[in-house]
C-alpha cells in the first residue's frame, strides 16, 4: 500500500487546492493523511475520500505558532507509517524535510506561493530572513518540487537552482457547460470571489460603485480584512449594492460565479508573490462562462491573451487617499464599463466557442497527472 502523509498549516476547511491534490491521489491509489489545524472557529469537514487530522495547537500565531505546529507536525510523521511526505508551502517544510531525513522517506514540496514574500511580510525583514534560511536548508533535500506558476518556478530556480512542476490551481471542471448570458437591462452583477486580504482590490470594488449606478457587488470570501470591508461599506450612501457573503461551499459557489456579468481580479504590487501569482478564479471564473477583469502581471496576462476570457487593467494604488486613488477608480470604472460592452456585443456563437476552449484545458482534470505522476515517481513500485 502506498502511504502519503500530506502537511498544510491551514484548518483544510476551504483549501481546495490541497484537496484537489489529496483526492487525485487517492484516486491513484494512495492511503492519505492529511494535517492541519483546528481553530475554535473551524468548521466540520464533512465526508472525504481520505483520513485528515487537525491538530489543536495553544498558540495561534506568530514565531510561537510555526514552533509548536512543526514540532507536532515532526512528532507525527516521525512515528506514522508513510512511504512518502508532502509539505505544502515552506511553514511546513522544517518538520516534513526532518522527518523524512530521519526516516529516509522521499520529500515533495508544493509551493502555493513565494512564502517569504507574502504582503504580510513585506517590511519585516528579519522574518523574511528567518523563512529564506528555512528554504535554503530544506529546499536541497526535495525529492519533487511543485508550484503554481511558471514565474514561481523560474524565480525558486533563480534563487537555489531546483526544478519544479508547474501546477496550475485550476478547479474541478464542472458537469455543466457554461450559461449563455443574457445582459440584464437593469443592474448588472460585479463578483469578487476569494480572500479578503491587503491588496486584493475589494476597497477599490465597494468605492467605484459610486461610478457605476448600473452595478452592484457581491463579495464572496473571509479574511483579514472582511470586517474593516464590511464597515467601511456600511458607511456609504450606495450600501445597498454590496453583499458580502463571507465563506462559500464549493458547490454554491459555483452556482454563484454563474450568475455574475463579470468577475474581478485586482491586486496591488506587493511584490513577487503578487506580482507572479495566477489566482485560481482566473480558471473559476472561465469555468463557469463568466469574463474576468483582471490586474495586468505577467501570469494573468499570459493567460488571458492565450485564452482571450477577459480583459486586462491597471495595478492596485497604494492609497486609499488622494487625487492617485480617485484618478484610479475612474479608471476602472471605465474599464469595467468597456468590459461589460465587449461581452455584450460579442457574437454568441464566438463568446461560446472561447469559454469551450478555456474550459477544456483550465481544469484539474487536464492538470492533475502532472502531480500524480511525479509523485508515483518517487516511490518504487511494488
Amino acid at each position: 500500500m502506498k502511504r502519503i502523509a500530506i502537511a498544510v498549516t491551514n484548518d483544510l476547511a476551504t483549501d481546495q487546492r490541497v484537496d484537489r491534490t489529496c483526492r487525485a491521489l487517492t484516486a491513484d491509489g494512495w492511503q492519505v493523511l492529511l494535517v492541519g489545524r483546528r481553530m475554535p472557529a473551524s468548521p466540520p469537514l464533512g465526508p472525504r475520500p481520505y483520513a485528515t487530522r487537525r491538530m489543536r495547537l495553544l498558540f495561534r500565531r506568530s514565531a510561537l505558532f510555526y514552533a509548536e505546529y512543526n514540532f507536532r507536525l515532526f512528532l507525527l510523521l516521525l512515528f506514522r507509517r508513510t512511504s512518502c511526505i508532502l509539505a505544502n508551502d515552506t511553514d511546513t517544510l522544517a518538520a516534513c524535510t526532518l522527518a523524512a531525513r530521519l526516516r529516509r522517506k522521499p520529500l515533495a514540496f508544493d509551493a502555493h506561493e513565494l512564502f517569504p514574500d507574502v504582503p504580510e511580510l513585506q517590511g519585516r525583514p528579519m522574518v523574511q530572513a528567518v523563512w529564506r534560511w528555512v528554504e535554503r536548508r530544506c529546499l536541497p533535500r526535495v525529492a519533487q518540487g511543485f508550484t503554481v506558476s511558471q514565474s514561481v518556478a523560474d524565480e525558486y530556480r533563480r534563487r537555489y537552482g531546483i526544478g519544479m512542476t508547474v501546477v496550475r490551481n485550476l478547479p474541478n471542471r464542472p458537469p455543466t457547460a457554461p450559461r449563455a448570458i443574457q445582459p440584464a437591462a437593469d443592474q448588472r452583477t460585479l463578483l469578487y470571489q476569494g480572500a479578503v486580504n491587503v491588496g486584493r482590490g475589494v476597497r477599490e470594488l465597494v468605492d467605484v460603485l459610486r461610478l457605476l449606478p448600473e452595478c452592484r457587488l457581491i463579495v464572496a470570501g473571509d479574511g483579514d480584512c472582511l470586517a474593516a470591508e464590511q464597515n467601511h461599506a456600511a458607511s456609504l450612501p450606495w450600501a445597498d449594492r454590496v453583499r458580502f457573503l463571507g465563506r462559500v461551499a464549493p458547490d454554491a459557489l459555483h452556482t454563484l460565479t454563474a450568475q455574475a456579468d463579470l468577475g474581478l481580479c485586482l491586486l496591488q504590487d506587493l511584490g513577487l508573490n503578487y506580482r507572479y501569482s495566477l489566482p485560481n478564479r482566473i480558471a473559476d471564473f472561465a469555468n463557469a462562462g463568466v469574463p474576468i477583469l483582471a490586474t495586468d502581471f505577467p501570469e494573468i496576462r499570459r493567460t488571458l491573451q492565450r485564452y482571450r476570457t477577459g480583459t486586462l487593467t491597471a495595478p492596485l494604488p497604494a492609497s486609499h487617499s488622494g487625487d492617485p486613488y480617485r484618478l484610479y477608480l475612474e479608471s476602472l470604472a471605465a474599464d469595467i464599463r468597456a468590459a461589460l460592452r465587449h461581452w455584450d456585443t460579442m457574437p454568441p456563437a464566438e463568446r461560446a466557442r472561447l469559454f469551450a476552449t478555456a474550459g477544456a484545458e483550465l481544469n484539474w482534470q487536464r492538470e492533475r497527472h502532472l502531480l500524480t505522476t511525479a509523485i508515483d515517481n518517487l516511490v518504487p513500485q511494488s
